[in-house]
Formats: C-alpha cells, structure tokens, sequence
C-alpha cells in the first residue's frame, strides 16, 4: 500500500509510540465516542491500539497512520489491509482532532482513502461502530457505508458492520 497517495492534501505518516501524546491528546478530545465505547482512552490504550491485530492478520498488514496539517495531527486511521478477504480493506478506529470536525475533512479523508484503495484493487472497505452512537452512525452513513449487519464485540457491545463499495 502506498500510504502517502491516501491523501493529496494533507502529510500521511505511519504513528508509533513516539507519537503517543499526540495521538492520545487527539482522541481524549473527543469525549463522545467514549461515551459509546468506554473506558476513556489512556496512553496505555494507544499503546494497545498500535498492536491489536485481527486474527490472521500480522503486523505488516496493518497501517495506523496520522494525517497531518503542518505539525498538527488531526486524524487517525487504523487501516487492516485484506480483511477479512484479501479484496477488502479494514477501518479498525478513524477519529479526527475535535477543532476540525464539522467541515468535512474527514469525509474528505475517507473519500480519499477510499479513491486510492480502488486504485490499488480493493473492492470494498469495511469497519463497524457501536449501536447507539449518533454521531459514528451518521458519519459513516453519509460517507456510503452501507449496513451488512449487526454482531456482538468481545466486550458485549452491539457492533453495526458496514461496508462501502469501491
């Protein structure tokens, strides 16, 4: 994958560690999705989320990236390649810094995103979010992503699977 075709506007980067105060400063400012999917973040959870992996799936598959405005971080996107299908790309967590939301970086993100993952013979890209959260819901709804179904997380949640065609 070719990460820094992903966005023509704005710096890509894998984050790592390194980058954990920034990466936790973005998502601690965005109390709402923790409302819906607790416990608030913790550097520790940033730790956690730089490594979690779905089963069958290696580190090298995975991109946690950050996209960046001169020095400001003001998104993250966890992106699974070939899951759970090798022609399917995975969104595990996108957020964006709470002072840009609501003027349509983030959809501009996700179209970006989503125009060079076809380009690079994906046919689809997937993720879910928790029932219940207004916010997670319409976002991902008028961005194209379409309900396949609703499943159970490992901690007890309902979890709306979605997907957009490329």
């Amino acid at each position: 994958m070719i990460i820094e075709e992903l966005s023509k506007e704005y710096k890509i980067c894998r984050l790592a560690k390194e980058q954990m105060d920034e990466i936790f400063e973005l998502c601690a400012g965005n109390p709402l999705y923790y409302e819906y999917h607790p416990p608030f973040i913790t550097k520790e959870a940033v730790i956690d989320d730089l490594n979690n992996l779905p089963p069958g799936k290696q580190l090298s598959d995975k991109y946690y990236l950050g996209f960046y405005l001169g020095n400001r971080l003001i998104a993250v996107l966890d992106l699974i390649d070939g899951y759970p299908e090798d022609h399917i790309a995975f969104i595990g967590f996108f957020m964006t810094y709470s002072g840009i939301q609501g003027r349509g970086i983030g959809t501009e993100i996700i179209t970006s995103v989503c125009s060079q993952l076809k380009k690079e013979g994906f046919c689809s890209v997937r993720l879910g979010w928790i029932k219940g959260n207004p916010q997670s819901e319409h976002f991902w709804i008028k961005n194209q992503f379409e309900v396949l179904k609703e499943t159970c997380s490992m901690d007890g949640h309902t979890i709306i699977l979605a997907e957009r065609k490329l």
